[in-house]
């Protein structure tokens, strides 16, 4: 008996870039492309462009699968269900981006946060195959998280906004943060642009005593919040993804951060003694942001539909 391959088209949906591939399981990922994020229209236009040329070639696409920058609205009760809210992305605020695709494409289509997307892809095919529970936290950029609870991405009155969890400053930290709305939250702290605020460059340019300090403070900060995650949502796995976690000692220093911040309360092994299999990198790597939205895609296809409403 053979299993038919499903087609999905994955639109990960990014700050600066949009990339957008076909794939039903990671081994298929293929027509991958990438467009740059600039107005609304132009960017959208670009990705109906390249649908329109898949569909065309005979890509039998059976649904899409949006996993985009947020804030969104997730609530498929609420009139702005499918929009790029309250960004701070000049000229994306309330941007519909579920209702361009919907008027075009006759097709299901998943919707959800790009960190929820990949944490998804992570526990499914990833770092957080075999567990129910898995938070992915990204940091580059921004700082941003999604989590999975027993196969399913988390949703309440929001979505997730783990970057903005607020974080006590190092003793030797005199920086007071870039969050315009929080100051020193983790993504105002720890965030690529916030390191390049204290040491006037990007960290790529740094020499290698910077960034190895840069990369212990960095952790101080992510540890607190995956202690914060760790209280709250208990995941099994916590994946850290993005730019920052490549200087060194980076995740070191965040593991250390999480065990010291639980002060002795939490005393699971899998924490205590195994942090280095509880703090991981993505499985999927690169692809895990694209690979979330064919995820959300192929749930659209199922009878209850994304939201199970």
């Amino acid at each position: 008996m053979t299993t038919q391959r499903r087609t999905v088209a994955g639109i990960e949906m990014g700050g600066t870039k949009v990339v957008c591939a076909l794939a039903g399981e990671p081994q298929d990922l293929r027509a991958r492309t990438v467009i740059p994020t600039t107005t609304p229209q132009e960017t959208l236009e670009a990705v109906a462009a390249w649908l329109d040329e898949q569909i065309a070639a005979g890509e039998g696409i059976e649904a899409l699968g949006v996993a985009s920058f947020g804030p969104v609205c997730l609530d498929a009760e609420d009139a702005a269900y499918g929009s790029i809210t309250s960004t701070p992305k000049p000229g994306w605020q309330d941007t519909d981006v579920l209702g361009f695709l919907q008027e075009r494409y006759d097709l299901p289509v998943g919707w959800d946060t790009d960190v929820n997307g990949a944490a998804l892809a992570e526990q499914r095919w990833g770092a957080g195959q075999g567990v129910g529970s898995v938070v992915y936290l990204t940091v580059g950029t921004g700082i941003g998280g999604g989590a999975v609870l027993e196969g399913r991405p988390v949703h309440g009155l929001l979505h997730p906004e783990m970057g903005h969890i607020l974080v006590e400053p190092h003793p030797d930290d005199d920086y007071e943060g870039r969050c315009p709305f929080h100051g020193r939250c983790a993504e105002g702290m720890a965030s690529g642009p916030a390191f390049a605020d204290r040491y006037g460059t990007r960290l790529e340019l740094l020499d290698p005593d910077r960034q190895a300090e840069a990369g212990r403070l960095a952790g101080f900060y992510v540890g607190q919040v995956l202690a914060a995650l760790v209280l709250v949502l208990a995941p099994q796995r916590i994946v850290v993804g993005g730019g920052v976690p490549h200087l060194p000692g980076m995740l070191d220093a965040t593991r250390e951060a999480l065990v010291e911040r639980l002060g002795g309360y939490i005393r699971r092994p899998e924490i205590t003694e195994r942090a280095g299999e509880f703090v991981v990198t993505p499985g999927l790597g690169d692809d895990a942001g694209v690979l979330g939205a064919v995820a959300l895609g192929l749930d659209g296809l199922q009878p209850a539909g994304r939201d199970g409403r």
